[in-house]
This record gives structure tokens, C-alpha cells and sequence, in this order.
């Protein structure tokens, strides 16, 4: 969530920033601060009367040791009490108000960003050159069904549309790629965690992705109590609570995750006729990484990030390009991202395989997650995430730009010691 103090001293600024993210908050703006004013005013005004209950309460034992009457002090303190007790009721709801109105404004997009959609996003770079065969190439689709890498009819048999399974040397090359990713990441530093796939509602509020978010994601209610987990949609909104609530030290920071899931969506079924196979789906695996670091340090930690997630693509032997994107297209919980982009040759065009986001300090205002100063000082921290990388674009980029004349894939160098052959199909 955003600061209100900062909202409070800069609220035009505020409004044209969101603006960039397609969001006209001139109302909702105007509405927080004039709960914001009458909360304050409330507690003010609550903190007098605790006071002057406190000061009468005093005089209690003097006037009976001087024989006066205290009637005219035990009602004075009852009006005292039931116009404080009235405060609390009235600050209640206005702070549930408030809350809600602050919980729904978006992130502000860093000031370099430009404003509006995907038509502004700025490609930053270009690794490689763009695959070209020299004969008819298949798409990934025809090739994982022949070389059977994926069974989609079968997949689809046992949960639906958008579900695929993994079959042979398809589950070996995919369990392949997971391990090259991890691997890579534990050699740059990160802390390997295996999070659990359901979790609890303050999860998915402190990424960001609650309230408004929450009807795209599985419920799984509890049979025996009141309790509902949601199936994670990425590892994100686990890694990132990991320190909710929590006060850590400048030493400890920063703290490097990464971790392995499958990763559910429930909207992935809307998608257009290109997207076929396993470019989306309802489940997906994906390993995240996150950072936690100190506000000074969060543009190099976003820095390293996307290189991490640069060099995974690039040790695959992929063309691929990294986007700047414009303000309106990050998520609501964003100040920046760049999107790796790899080239799957039957779309003629990229996907993205990897977003690189920094939160900023909203997330850890959401998790009251915050670092304590060697001088004493606390002040909240910065969140950082990024895939790397998800499978279900990799992989059929990876057969299409691999593929040979005869219908065979070559696997890439860095996933031969992984799966134990050099060719698929021959």
C-alpha cells in the first residue's frame, strides 16, 4: 500500500502518477484524505477526553479525604466515557473506510516509466539472432505429440481444458530445465525454499494480489472449519511473506530466495487461437526468485535480477529481447518491470518467460515487513521478484528453435548432463 504521509504532502503528484497507470484516482484520492482528516480528528479528540478522564479520575481521593461531594466527578466521568466509547465506534468505521480505499490504490509507477499500455513498452535489447530453417518447420504443438513430450488429450482427459501432462522424455526434459534453473540460482547466492501451494489470505494481500485478485485464483474451503487456502498462482506470494510482520536487521539484508512450484491460474483459459498447447494453462511450473533489500539498494538488487533471469535464457541458446514496460502495463503492485521476451517462431512473435518487478516498499507496507537501522531507525524494506524462469513458454520454444529436418530436437548444451542425450527423437 502506499504512504499516507506521502499521499498526504504530494497528492496531485500522486494523481498524475497514477493517471500513467490508466487509474483516475481524483476522487478516491480526495475521499482518503478527508477520512484521513477525520480519523486523525477522532483520535485527537479521544486522546483529550483519555486525558481529562485520567486528570478527573485524580481528584477521586482528594475529595473524599477533603469530604467533598464526588457525584459531580463519577458523572462527568461517564460522559467522559460515553463520548469516548462513541469515538471508538465512529473511528472503527471510518478506518475500515479508510482502509479499504488504500488497500485498493495501486502501486505508483517509477517517474521513468511512460505512461500507458503495452504500445509503449520500450525493448531494451536483443540477444542472438532470430531462428531461421532452412525447411518447414513444425509447431511445438505437432512436435511434442509426435516425439511424445506432452500428452495434451490425456491431460485434458483427467482436468479439463488448459491441462497438459508430461510424458517420457517431456517429463525428463521438463524436470531438466527445473534443475538448470536452480541450479544456476544456488550458485548465484539464493536460498533455496520449498513453499506450500496452499496458503492463507494474508499471503496473497501482502503481494498485492488480494482483494482485488482473489476471484482469479483456486479456493480450497476446509470441510472440517471455516478456513479457505488459495492455490498459489506464483511462489511470489509465498516468498514474499516469509518476513511478514517481522523487524529485520541491516545485516540481514538483503535476503535471496528462489523456490520451485507449480504455479495455478484460473483465467488462463481466455487466450487467443495462436496460444495453443502449453503457452497457458491452468497450471504451470515456474521458479521464482525474491529479494528483500535495503530502499537504497533496491534499483541494483532489480538490476541483478534481471540479469539472473538474462542469463538463464541465454545459457538455453535462445534470440530473445528484455522490455522496458510502460507504467499502465506493470500490476497493481509494481513500480517497474521488465519482461524477458523469447521468440516462439510458429507465433511470429515473442512471449514473455520472465517478469522482473520492484515492489518498492508497498508490499512491505501491506506485511509490515520492515528493517531496523544500525542507528536505531525503522523504516519499511524493499521487495523485489522475478521468474526464473517458467517452463511453459520455454519449452516449446525450445523445440521449435531446436528442431531438425527429420522431426528430432537437439537438447541444449546446459540440459545434456540433466537428461542424458544430445538428441530427442533420434
Amino acid at each position: 500500500m502506499l504512504d499516507i504521509k506521502y499521499i498526504r504532502e504530494n497528492p496531485n503528484e500522486v494523481i498524475e502518477r497514477l493517471a500513467q497507470k490508466g487509474r483516475d484516482a481524483k476522487e478516491e484520492i480526495a475521499k482518503i484524505l478527508e477520512l484521513d482528516a477525520q480519523r486523525r480528528s477522532i483520535i485527537a479528540e479521544n486522546e483529550q477526553m483519555k486525558a481529562e478522564q485520567n486528570k478527573t479520575n485524580k481528584l477521586i481521593p482528594q475529595y473524599k479525604k477533603e469530604g467533598k461531594d464526588v457525584a459531580p466527578i463519577f458523572a462527568q466521568m461517564k460522559e467522559l466515557g460515553a463520548k469516548t466509547k462513541a469515538n471508538d465506534e465512529l473511528l472503527k468505521t471510518v478506518e475500515e473506510q479508510f482502509n479499504d480505499l488504500m488497500y485498493a490504490l495501486p502501486n505508483l509507477p517509477d517517474r521513468d516509466l511512460k505512461p500507458g499500455g503495452k504500445e509503449n513498452n520500450e525493448p531494451l535489447r536483443y540477444f542472438g539472432e532470430p531462428h531461421k530453417f532452412d525447411f518447414e518447420p513444425k509447431n511445438h504443438v505437432d512436435l511434442c505429440t509426435d516425439l511424445g513430450l506432452i500428452d495434451y488429450k490425456r491431460g485434458t482427459k483427467l482436468a479439463g481444458s488448459g491441462f497438459w501432462i508430461y510424458s517420457g522424455i517431456g517429463a525428463r526434459l521438463e524436470w531438466a530445465l527445473l534443475n538448470y534453473f536452480i541450479d544456476t540460482h544456488i550458485k548465484n547466492g539464493y536460498e533455496f525454499m520449498l513453499v506450500p501451494h496452499m496458503l492463507e489470505y494474508e499471503c496473497g494481500f501482502t503481494a498485492g494480489q488480494f482483494p482485488k485478485f482473489a476471484d482469479e485464483v483456486y479456493k480450497i474451503a476446509n470441510p472440517t472449519d471455516d478456513r479457505i487456502h488459495y492455490m498459489l498462482p506464483t511462489a511470489e506470494a509465498a516468498l514474499v511473506s516469509l518476513h511478514r510482520n517481522e523487524i529485520l536487521t541491516e545485516a540481514d539484508l538483503p535476503k535471496k530466495y528462489i523456490s520451485y512450484t507449480p504455479c495455478f491460474r484460473r483465467e488462463a483459459g481466455s487466450y487467443r487461437s495462436d496460444e495453443r498447447g502449453m503457452v497457458r494453462g491452468h497450471q504451470f511450473n515456474k521458479v521464482e526468485m525474491v529479494q528483500y533489500t535495503l530502499p537504497e539498494k533496491s534499483d541494483e538488487a532489480f538490476d541483478e535480477l534481471v540479469s539472473h533471469a538474462e542469463a538463464l535464457v541465454s545459457g538455453l541458446g535462445f534470440h530473445f529481447r528484455t522490455v522496458k514496460l510502460a507504467a499502465e502495463d506493470c500490476s497493481a503492485s509494481m513500480a517497474r518491470t521488465y519482461d524477458i521476451e523469447i521468440q516462439i517462431p510458429s507465433m511470429n512473435g515473442y512471449k514473455e518467460v520472465s517478469s522482473v518487478s520492484n515492489a518498492r516498499d508497498f508490499q512491505a507496507r501491506r506485511g509490515q515487513m520492515r528493517v531496523k537501522r544500525d542507528d536505531g531507525r525503522i523504516e519499511y524494506l524493499h521487495t523485489l521478484n522475478g521468474s526464473g524462469l517458467a517452463t511453459s513458454r520455454i519449452l516449446p520454444a525450445l523445440v521449435e528453435q531446436n528442431q531438425n529436418a527429420d522431426g528430432s530436437v537437439n537438447v541444449p548444451d546446459v540440459l545434456k548432463k540433466y537428461i542424458g542425450m544430445d538428441v530427442i527423437g533420434k
